[in-house]
């Protein structure tokens, strides 16, 4: 059993980058479904799919590359974690890379990107940075 399911899921998405994989298989659940949408809006990644099975399910999630081959996600970090969560109010969200990266927080209204927090003008816990 993993103590943070979600760093798992982080670990699992930035192993498969260095390997250069074209898709990662992970162990589902909402919130990482969620995480994996706010990717996708945001364009870190091609797309996602569930697929069940006799347990919880798995989420397959498929990387994106340049032409070239480089990663859209060079760097992707969990800032809340089990011992320490990391709950900030609007004002204070981290703005990534001057705003070319993204911040994935909880919120009230569901998993958004910082910037859909802004527009709404909702705080929450921030999961993690992706640029």
């Amino acid at each position: 059993m993993w103590s943070d399911p979600i760093a798992d899921m982080l670990t699992r998405i930035r192993n498969a980058i260095r390997m250069r994989a074209r898709e990662v298989t992970i162990p589902a659940s909402k919130v990482k479904v969620n995480i994996a949408e706010v990717l996708k809006q945001e364009g870190y990644i091609a797309g996602y799919d569930r697929i069940d099975d006799t347990r919880q399910g798995l989420l397959r999630v498929q990387l994106k590359y340049s032409p070239e081959g480089a990663p859209a996600i060079t760097e992707i970090r969990r800032v809340s974690k089990a011992g320490a969560r990391d709950y900030r109010p609007v004002e204070k969200l981290p703005r990534v890379l001057n705003g070319l990266g993204i911040a994935i927080v909880s919120t009230s209204h569901g998993v958004l990107s910082d910037r859909q927090c802004r527009e709404r003008r909702l705080g929450g816990e921030v999961i993690c940075t992706v640029c």
